[in-house]
């Protein structure tokens, strides 16, 4: 026998498989909605942790050591979807996702951002609401204050750099301010020295940035004898540094912000990275999507044991949902971390909805944050 033929023998046999596993799935659903229905019935909780373990040992102990991981990931899975089987049948209509969608603003619109004109969120801000009204505040915490007491329309604040990664700060002040996103844009970031006119390099003896400048500039900072002074944003630096006399001290930051506080860029592009940029999220106190939007972010939390994280991210790659990044920030409690992801899709598509609430069924805490595009 040839080795096709074995190969299509052999694949008969796993078609023949795979019948037996649908329908023994199927019989194993209508099992589980019984009990289900029982338990709601008689008021008791759906969850039963102890009982799941007994399950998954059980499983794992009759499969043998060979395959005793991939059991164990079987029958969680087994579990979570079922889990969420259940909720779906037997409780009364889930929560939307999200709460219904408000139009964009498009006129009289205010938008705020940290910093002072020159700063890179303002530049995106131009770039997204060329013709509004820009707010700018001191702190990334006042963006939110703003945005939620009314002040402004919409935020602007930075949540990821390509070179040196998330930007926790904003992570978790969208947790703490409920605010959704409703956009997101990338700027590239052309980081120059900037000084008064005539400085010349080694006439520097201090420079100002925010530490993400300082993070982004290394290689050209090594080995300088300069101070580093962190300021709260890059064109807060420029402007200390335009006020400063004695052309003793520069600043890291845009060349707008040269221009704004009349200041010489006497070293351009400095960056560790050519393709150095920083996204920025839109965000408001409501939330904004449609069937255009291609982006989903999210914040959650599991249990702590092995495999939690897992079972949450199992029902992406079930219904064909690409989870595009996945960040982890500290929680309140000891040894808890708190997730945010981001994944492609609509809260319109129905397989990305289901697995949004499959995912939501394993977790302790879950939470979409926007649906949006990005620009």
């Amino acid at each position: 026998m040839s080795g096709m033929d074995q190969i299509k023998e052999l694949r008969e046999r796993i078609d023949d498989i795979d019948r037996r596993l649908v329908e023994t799935f199927k019989e194993r659903m209508d099992v589980s909605f019984r009990i289900a229905k029982v338990k709601v019935n008689d008021n008791m909780p759906l969850e039963d942790a102890r009982r799941e373990k007994i399950i998954v040992d059980k499983a794992v102990s009759q499969a043998g050591d060979e395959l005793r991981s991939e059991t164990s990931l079987l029958m969680r899975s087994i579990l979570a979807i079922s889990k969420e089987y259940q909720r779906g049948r037997t409780l009364s209509a889930p929560q939307p996702l999200l709460p219904p969608a408000r139009e964009r603003k498009r006129e009289n619109v205010t938008c705020a951002f940290q910093g002072v004109p020159g700063a890179w969120s303002e530049q995106a801000l131009i770039k997204l609401f060329p013709g509004a009204s820009r707010r700018a505040v001191e702190f990334f915490e006042d963006v939110f204050t703003a945005v939620k007491e009314k002040k402004a329309d919409y935020g602007l604040v930075p949540i990821e750099n390509s070179y040196t990664g998330a930007i926790g700060e904003t992570y978790d002040l969208l947790r703490k301010y409920g605010c959704f996103i409703v956009g997101r844009t990338w700027i590239d970031i052309r980081q120059c020295l900037l000084a008064a006119a005539g400085t010349s390099l080694s006439d520097i003896r201090e420079v100002l940035s925010h530490p993400e400048g300082f993070k982004q500039c290394r290689r050209f900072l090594h080995d300088r004898s300069w101070d580093l002074t962190a300021c709260r944003n890059t064109a807060v630096a420029a402007e200390r540094a335009a006020k400063a006399s004695g052309g003793r001290i520069a600043a890291i930051g845009s060349r707008r912000a040269a221009e704004l506080n009349g200041l010489e860029v006497i070293a351009p592009d400095i960056m560790d990275s050519a393709g150095n940029r920083t996204s920025f999220v839109v965000i408001a106190s409501e939330p904004e999507y449609d069937g255009n939007s291609g982006l989903i972010s999210l914040t959650f939390s599991t249990a702590h044991r092995a495999g939690a994280l897992c079972e949450t991210l199992m029902p992406f790659m079930a219904q064909g949902v690409n989870l595009m990044r996945l960040e982890s920030r500290p929680a309140s409690a000891p040894d808890k971390y708190r997730f945010f992801a981001e994944v492609s899709g609509s809260v319109t598509n129905k397989d990305v909805v289901l697995a949004l609430r499959q995912a939501a069924a394993t977790c302790e805490y879950f939470e979409v944050i926007g649906c949006y595009s990005n620009t």
